[in-house]
C-alpha cells in the first residue's frame, strides 16, 4: 500500500467514525473531491476543527511523526480544499520531516 493509500485508508476511517455524529444529509463523502468546509462543505466550522484534530492525532499514532493541519485552517486555498488535497498536503509534509516510520 502507497503513503497516499495509507493516509486515505486513515482518513476514510475517521469520515467513517464523525459520519456517525451526523443524519444522512450532512455526512461527508469518501472521495478524494469530497469538500470539507465551505460552501460546498457539509463541516461546519466546530465540526473542521474536530476533524482537524482526529487527523492530526492518527496520523502521529500511525506514522510516529506529528504535523500540524490547524494552521491551514484559515487558508481558504489550503490544503482543507477536499481530502485529495488534504491527502497530498500530509504526504507532503511527512515526507518533508523525515523518513517513513514504517
Amino acid at each position: 500500500m502507497s503513503h497516499n493509500d495509507r493516509i486515505a485508508h486513515i482518513i476514510f476511517e475517521i469520515i467513517d467514525e464523525v459520519n456517525e455524529q451526523y443524519p444522512n444529509d450532512k455526512r461527508l463523502g469518501k472521495s478524494v473531491d469530497t469538500v470539507l468546509f465551505g460552501k460546498s462543505g457539509k463541516l461546519d466550522s466546530l465540526g473542521l476543527v474536530n476533524f482537524v484534530v482526529t487527523v492530526e492525532r492518527r496520523i502521529q499514532i500511525e506514522f510516529e511523526m506529528n504535523i500540524n493541519l490547524a494552521d491551514e485552517m484559515s487558508n481558504p486555498e489550503g490544503p482543507l480544499i477536499n481530502l485529495g488535497t488534504l491527502i497530498d498536503y500530509i504526504a507532503d509534509k511527512l515526507k518533508e520531516i523525515g523518513p517513513w516510520s514504517r
